[in-house]
């Protein structure tokens, strides 16, 4: 007998909704526990790798912290390497850092200044698309160390905080939509 692959549905139905969290009123998409599970693990990494096959990436970029999870995976599955973006103070070299603005406030990213060659194809990971700023500003910093962004590529996407419309002049990919 023939294991069934897991499809997209199973996927999003592998993920818990937890309600009031981190604040009331919001709903936070849990995904430990897609990860947790191996097969929705092993079938989600294939199915947004399987996009990349046969095309020139030369480096996935990782958004801490969950974007690591994606682009560690991605890195493996498509024989390339792995940049991380992190919080300020946590890169030992020379970092690039942007600012950009949060619903309440402001946060920064960093990333190597010598993250890339110039020409390098890169592809954005992260966990979830919301409202788009901190992808904006990744893309940003990566533009300026002279790498071209293929695409962002995301597990799942809250579409109704339009954060894909910060991303217009790139190619976005979500797997899952909410």
């Amino acid at each position: 007998m023939t294991e069934r692959n897991l499809d997209v549905e199973d996927l999003r139905n592998a993920i818990r909704d937890i309600p009031d969290f981190p604040k009331k009123g919001i709903v936070y998409k849990d995904i430990t526990t897609l990860l947790s599970d191996a097969k929705s693990y092993h079938r989600m990494v294939d199915l947004i790798a399987h996009r990349y096959i046969g095309q020139k990436i030369d480096q996935i970029v990782g958004i801490e912290a969950r974007g690591f999870i994606l682009g560690a995976a991605l890195a493996y599955k498509l024989g390339t390497g792995i940049t991380l973006v992190r919080k300020p103070g946590k890169l030992p070299y020379k970092t690039i850092q942007k600012t950009y603005q949060l619903e309440y406030g402001t946060d920064s990213l960093e990333i190597h200044s010598d993250a890339f060659k110039v020409g390098d194809r890169v592809i954005v990971a992260d966990d979830l698309l919301a409202t788009g700023g901190t992808v904006a500003a990744v893309i940003e910093m990566v533009e300026d160390c002279g790498a071209q962004i293929v695409e962002c590529a995301f597990l799942a996407e809250l579409e109704f905080l339009k954060g894909r419309e910060k991303l217009q002049s790139h190619k976005v990919f979500s797997l899952l939509k909410f």
